[in-house]
């Protein structure tokens, strides 16, 4: 059993075209242009393979993204696309200077345990001007735990096929993930990874945004929805 995102590094951007990267890069785009940055110097924090770095940096912005996957930031780099790529943990980050702005998408921050938010968010903060905007998003406590945690997914491809077990725990969802990759001459590979996704409560993150010296301008739902209850989406200013 492997850490998280290893084997599936080589397979995440593809198994998840369903989130639609083009439309959900370009609703960060417009959060931006809302808070009145439209150019500048942008961090990707927990950018995997690249797949939200590459397309902002499409949309002008000078882009660094960050990830504590090696496996992750070589598919980065091999996918290519114009932005640098850095092996960091969040709770961790030092940059030099300062920059506009940072997004950490698709659940970045459901991998940090609660007490290590704060300083998680302090780093950000950090590593951001005053002004700087700050926008990220975490899988609900709804889902964690009505959706995802005690339930099994799977799905079969021509090229991948996984199976995906989670359990649910008081915090927390344990997710054990076996994949089976296609190699050339036919066969197929097994490997097997485990993740942990913390849950964390709206008002809890509104806190440790505030104890970390950033304004929460608004919460909504995935791509900006009111009705939307599977994710949280996150606009918050460095004060």
């Amino acid at each position: 059993m492997s850490g998280a995102y290893t084997s599936l590094a080589e397979w995440f951007e593809y198994l998840n075209q369903d989130c639609d990267y083009e439309k959900w890069s370009q609703y960060l785009h417009e959060r931006l242009r809302q808070a009145g940055i439209a150019r500048g110097r942008g961090l990707d924090i927990g950018c995997g393979s690249g797949g939200f770095t590459r397309r902002l940096h499409a949309f002008g912005y000078d882009m660094t993204g960050f990830d504590v996957s090696e496996e992750m930031l070589s598919r980065a780099e091999m996918l290519g696309g114009g932005p640098q790529y850095v092996l960091a943990d969040a709770r961790r980050l030092k940059i030099n200077g300062r920059a506009d702005f940072a997004v950490a998408v698709n659940d970045c921050f459901n991998y940090i345990p609660p007490a290590d938010i704060l300083k998680a968010f302090r780093r950000v903060a950090g590593a951001l001007r005053k002004g700087g905007v700050f926008l990220f998003d975490v899988s609900s406590e709804y889902k964690l735990r009505e959706i995802v945690g005690n339930n099994t997914f799977c799905e079969d491809r021509e090229e991948v096929a996984y199976l995906w077990f989670n359990r649910l725990f008081a915090d927390r969802v344990e997710m054990d993930i076996t994949l089976f990759a296609k190699r050339k001459d036919g066969a197929f590979e097994r490997s097997d990874e485990h993740h942990v996704q913390y849950i964390h409560g709206e008002e809890a993150l509104r806190a440790a945004l505030a104890g970390a010296g950033f304004s929460c301008l608004k919460t909504e739902g995935a791509l900006g929805s009111a009705e939307d209850k599977t994710r949280v989406n996150f606009i918050a200013v460095r004060s």
